[in-house]
C-alpha cells in the first residue's frame, strides 16, 4: 500500500534513486554546452583554474542543497523561497525575492536560452547574424504561448525533450575521450599568468553557479519521499556529486579536444568540439540539433515555471497591474497575462544582453538570496525550536555556515570583479522596495493553493 503525508495528502512514492534522478534532471540545463567560453575568458584562457571553478561551484550547491532541504520541510508552504524567507525575515525581504524572480531572475534565464539557442540555430542554418534577435524572441514567444494553451501543452514538450539533453553529452564524452587527437597536456596550467587569481576564480565560480542552479528546488519533493529524513540527504550528495562529476568530465574532454584559450572565442564549445572529432559531417549537425533540442526543452522548463509567478503575486495584490496578472484564460485556465509580461521582459534581456551577461547577473541577484536563506535555516532553528523538521541538515550549524560562506564569495566576488553587472542588478533588485513601499498596504495575504 502506498504511504500518504496525513498533513498534505501526498502519495510516498518516491525512491531514492527516483530521487536522485529527479535531482540531476532539474540541475542540468543549457550551461553544460555553452559555459566554457565565459568561464575560460574569465580566466583568460588559463583551463587549471577554470576547470576548478567548476568543482567548487558544485560544491556550494551541494552544501545549499543540503541546507535548504530543511526549510522545505519546516515550512511547506507553496512559493518555496519566498514563504521562506517571509515566515523567517519578515515580509518585505519575502516582496523582493518575489520581484526579483518575476522582473530580474527568470526573465534574464529565459533571455539568456533564448539567446543561445538562436546562435546554435543561426549557425546551424548558416543564417546571417542579423537574425540572432529574431530567432531568440520568437522562440520564447513560441514556447509561452504554447504554455498559455494549457499546462498540458507545456509538460508534453517538457517530457519529450528531457532525455534530450543526456544524449550529445553522453556522444561527446565518448567521442572526445576516444579520439586520438585528444591531448590530455591542455589541462595546464593550473594559475593564470596575469591577474589576481582569487578574483579570476571567484568570476569564473559565479559563471559556473549558473549550470548548477536547480538545486534550490530539491526539497520541494520532500513530501513525496518515502523516507525523506534518511534519503534526501543521501539524494542530495549523490544527485549534485553526479552532476559535479558530469560537469568535470565534459569540460575536460573540451579542453582535451580544444584549448582553453580557444575555447574562450567561441560561443559554441560542444559543437566545435563535435566538429573537431568528426569533421564538416553529418554528425556534427545532429550533436548540434541534439544541443538545440535540448536548450529548447531547458527553455521551455524555465517559461512553465516564470510565468506562474506573477500570477502569484497579482493574487495577492503584489504587482502593478495584478487585477490583470491574476486573471486565467477563459478556456485554458492559464495565466495569460503573467505569461505576457515573462515574454516582454525575457524578449528584451535577450535582445539586449549575451548569454554570458545575462547569466551572470541572474546568479548574482539570487545568490543574495539564497545566502539569505541559508542564515535563514540558522535563525529559524533559533526562533522556533518547536517546528516539527521532517529532515535536519547534516553536520549543523557547519553546513549552513559553510554554503552561506560560499554564497558571500559568489556575491562580494561579483562586486569586484563586474561591478557595473552587480550594479545594474542591484538597481533592478532594489526597484522592488519602491513598488513594495507603495503597494504594501494593499497587498492580500491570500494562501495560495497549488
Amino acid at each position: 500500500m502506498e504511504k500518504t503525508s496525513g498533513k498534505s495528502g501526498l502519495k510516498k512514492v518516491l525512491s531514492f534513486p527516483m530521487v536522485v534522478l529527479i535531482i540531476i534532471n532539474m540541475v542540468i540545463g543549457s550551461g553544460v554546452f555553452f559555459k566554457a567560453q565565459g568561464v575560460f575568458t574569465i580566466t583568460k584562457g588559463t583551463p587549471g583554474i577554470g576547470l576548478a571553478a567548476w568543482v567548487a561551484a558544485g560544491i556550494i550547491s551541494l552544501l545549499g542543497g543540503l541546507t535548504v532541504a530543511e526549510l522545505a520541510g519546516a515550512i511547506p508552504k507553496t512559493g518555496g523561497m519566498v514563504s521562506w524567507i517571509e515566515e523567517i525575515f519578515g515580509k518585505q525581504l519575502g516582496y523582493l525575492v518575489g520581484w526579483v524572480e518575476a522582473i530580474v531572475f527568470w526573465p534574464a534565464n529565459i533571455g539568456a536560452l533564448g539567446a543561445v539557442f538562436a546562435v546554435q540555430l543561426v549557425n546551424l542554418m548558416g543564417l546571417p547574424e542579423s537574425h540572432l534577435g529574431i530567432v531568440s524572441a520568437a522562440a520564447i514567444l513560441f514556447l509561452v504561448v504554447m504554455n498559455c494553451l494549457g499546462a498540458k501543452v507545456g509538460g508534453w514538450i517538457g517530457t519529450i525533450f528531457t532525455v534530450a539533453k543526456m544524449i550529445p553529452l553522453i556522444f561527446i564524452i565518448i567521442l572526445a575521450f576516444t579520439y586520438e587527437g585528444a591531448n590530455p597536456q591542455n589541462v595546464v596550467p593550473l594559475l593564470p599568468s596575469e591577474g589576481n587569481a582569487v578574483s579570476i576564480f571567484g568570476a569564473a565560480v559565479l559563471s559556473c553557479m549558473y549550470s548548477y542552479d536547480g538545486w534550490m528546488h530539491v526539497g520541494n519533493v520532500a513530501g513525496e519521499m518515502k523516507n525523506p529524513a534518511k534519503d534526501l540527504p543521501k539524494a542530495i550528495v549523490f544527485g549534485l556529486s553526479a552532476v559535479v562529476v558530469i560537469y568535470a568530465v565534459i569540460n575536460t574532454a573540451y579542453v582535451f579536444i580544444i584549448p582553453a584559450p580557444e575555447l574562450a572565442l567561441t560561443a559554441t564549445p560542444a559543437a566545435d568540439v563535435a566538429g573537431v572529432i568528426l569533421g564538416n559531417s553529418i554528425g556534427t549537425k545532429l550533436i548540434t540539433i541534439g544541443i538545440l533540442i535540448s536548450v529548447f526543452g531547458t527553455l521551455n522548463s524555465n517559461i512553465m515555471m516564470a510565468i506562474r509567478i506573477p500570477y502569484t503575486m497579482g493574487l495577492q495584490n503584489k504587482l502593478p497591474g495584478s487585477s490583470y496578472l491574476k486573471k486565467l484564460h477563459p478556456t485554458f485556465r492559464t495565466p495569460v497575462y503573467s505569461g505576457t509580461l515573462i515574454a516582454v521582459i525575457s524578449v528584451v534581456m535577450a535582445l539586449s544582453g549575451s548569454y554570458n551577461t545575462l547569466t551572470d547577473m541572474c546568479m548574482f541577484t539570487i545568490w543574495i538570496f539564497y545566502s539569505l536563506t541559508f542564515l535563514g535555516v540558522l535563525k529559524y532553528r533559533k526562533d522556533r525550536p518547536d517546528i516539527v523538521r521532517t529532515y535536519r541538515v547534516p553536520g549543523y550549524p557547519v553546513i549552513p555556515v559553510l554554503a552561506f560562506a560560499g554564497g558571500a564569495f559568489v556575491v562580494l566576488m561579483t562586486l569586484v570583479t563586474q561591478t557595473m553587472l552587480a550594479v545594474v542588478g542591484l538597481g533592478l533588485t532594489l526597484l522592488g522596495l519602491i513598488v513594495y513601499h507603495f503597494r504594501k498596504d494593499k497587498i492580500e495575504d491570500i494562501s495560495v493553493v497549488e
